[in-house]
């Protein structure tokens, strides 16, 4: 068994947990950070368009801001795979997430991931647009997990009033 797990900050060791439990004996566990490209490239875009193209690009702040979002990420790769307390491939990618996290999955045999919107209460809302995305076009089975002790079900909307 593959399982592939894909690592976001504040809910990554939910997911590192869950694998333990739920694919002890996974041949091979991949841990998954996908980082985006928008903030580097907002702070490229920024400074080119305040210093003119060209000039002074030693400074650049995009540059900056991308090296800290590597180590950032390292150093998350290397908590979750301490965590995890076994050996496992540590994959860095970057991107648009929600599409990097399906094409890693391809070929896995589990893909583990956290909900990402609203932890308050149970149904749909409680999936962000990325994970969404990702549960709508996984190619393998997704093990969809809380971080944190799931709502109780006092939390579900009551059905819709019909006339």
């Amino acid at each position: 068994m593959r399982a592939v797990v894909w690592l976001v900050e504040g809910t990554w060791p939910a997911c590192v947990d869950a694998v333990r439990v739920h694919a002890p004996h996974a041949r091979e566990v991949v841990l998954l950070h996908v980082s985006g490209s928008e903030v580097p490239g907002v702070a490229h875009g920024a400074f080119a368009g305040l210093m003119g193209r060209g000039r002074a690009w030693e400074a650049d702040p995009g540059d900056r801001v991308e090296a800290l979002g590597d180590g950032s990420a390292a150093e998350l790769l290397d908590a979750a795979a301490d965590r995890l307390g076994r050996p496992c491939v540590r994959e860095e990618r970057a991107g648009r997430p929600e599409r990097e996290v399906v094409a890693a999955a391809e070929g896995a045999d589990l893909l583990v991931l956290a909900r990402d919107g609203d932890r308050t209460r149970l149904g749909p809302h409680s999936l962000g647009p990325a994970a969404r995305f990702i549960v709508d076009h996984a190619p393998c089975p997704v093990l969809l997990v809380w971080p944190g002790q799931a709502p109780d079900l006092g939390t579900i909307p009551p059905p819709p009033h019909h006339r």
